[in-house]
């Protein structure tokens, strides 16, 4: 069952207090947004490529690390482009796609109009959500989600590389492939609407992506899509942790209101080290869903605040969690007979 919350009126209450206390805090600040996708992704490329050229293992696998987390926080933008307007960051999506979605294979027309989705309060936790399994109801869901995570890079070759070709080519293909195989979901009933102004998105980013592709495959040798590969591999990993430990996935396929949505969902505040496996705001990831509107950068003042104003059964208290090892085991604990 979801973790009881409070009676109704008390959590209209403790809404109305904490929209006040979070007033002004929903403003983007573009400097902040351009300059970690500048830092992060120059790092991260700089740190693959530094690992490519390096002769020894140890070498090799410090700057693989280094590449991991750098280009899985510039990655983890596209979750900002995807609750933001245009025209709050003009050019900053374009921008992203060229420096990290393309590349990655990860485009933002594969998120943007699909995360929208697990907000909306009449699909989250739902068979149309596309971002939620009741991994609480089985371990081995859980355990087989984890480790298929590491095939990720391979799908992503195969759907862009090698189908998305033929697609251009033969219009009914391009369809399909918009319809089931665009959007980053780990539902995989989920299905998007094959509309004009969507195929034309998706045609538009994979001729993008095949034309980088194609240039670099030109010129790179092939130890560079063998680190590339293991790299993914393990940012693909790395969100999936993330992922099990941002919500309780108790629903049972029933839609929730805000309160709801909140008493499924986890915040993991942690330590420094934190950032790294749930960095750009991730860590707060019930306050997001309480808030959606507020900035990563703000995120941290806006829980700082009602950790300091809120009782410690309030509803938003309730949704701390301790540690990413804590999260795994309890969700572990928590599913039933393996199936």
């Amino acid at each position: 069952m979801i973790a009881e919350t409070r009676p109704a009126k008390s959590f209209e209450q403790e809404d109305r207090q904490t929209r006040d206390l979070l007033k002004g805090l929903s403003a983007p600040r573009s400097v902040i947004y351009w300059t970690d996708l500048l830092v992060s992704s120059s790092v991260g490329w700089m740190a693959l490529i530094t690992a490519v050229r390096a002769s020894s293992a140890l070498p090799v696998a410090g700057f693989a690390v280094i590449a991991v987390f750098a280009l899985y926080r510039a990655l983890l933008l596209v979750h900002e482009i995807s609750h933001l307007s245009g025209r709050a960051l003009p050019g900053f999506e374009t921008c992203w796609n060229f420096l990290v979605g393309f590349p990655l294979l990860l485009p933002s027309f594969m998120y943007v109009g699909v995360h929208q989705s697990h907000h909306s309060l009449s699909s989250y936790g739902t068979s149309d959500d596309p971002e939620y399994l009741p991994f609480a109801q089985s371990k081995r869901m859980t355990v087989v989600f984890a480790l298929e995570s590491f095939l990720m890079p391979a799908a992503l070759l195969i759907r862009f590389l090698v189908i998305a070709p033929a697609g251009l080519l033969y219009r009914p293909l391009h369809r399909w492939l918009t319809c089931h195989a665009s959007a980053l979901t780990m539902n995989f009933s989920y299905r998007r609407d094959p509309v004009p102004a969507l195929t034309r998105k998706v045609r538009i980013g994979s001729i993008l992506v095949l034309a980088m592709w194609a240039a670099a495959i030109a010129f790179f040798p092939l130890r560079v899509f063998i680190t590339w590969f293991g790299v993914v591999s393990v940012i693909s990993f790395v969100n999936t942790l993330r992922t099990l430990v941002a919500h309780r996935y108790e629903n049972h396929g029933d839609p929730l209101d805000r309160r709801g949505q909140l008493a499924d969902s986890l915040d993991t505040p942690g330590a420094f080290w934190t950032e790294l496996w749930a960095p750009v705001g991730l860590r707060y990831h019930a306050l997001h869903h309480y808030f959606p509107g507020i900035p990563y950068h703000n995120l941290y003042k806006a829980h700082r605040l009602l950790m300091e104003s809120l009782p410690s059964d309030s509803a938003y208290c309730g949704s701390l969690n301790r540690s990413l090892a804590g999260g795994l085991t309890s969700l572990l604990k928590a599913s039933r007979i393996p199936r």
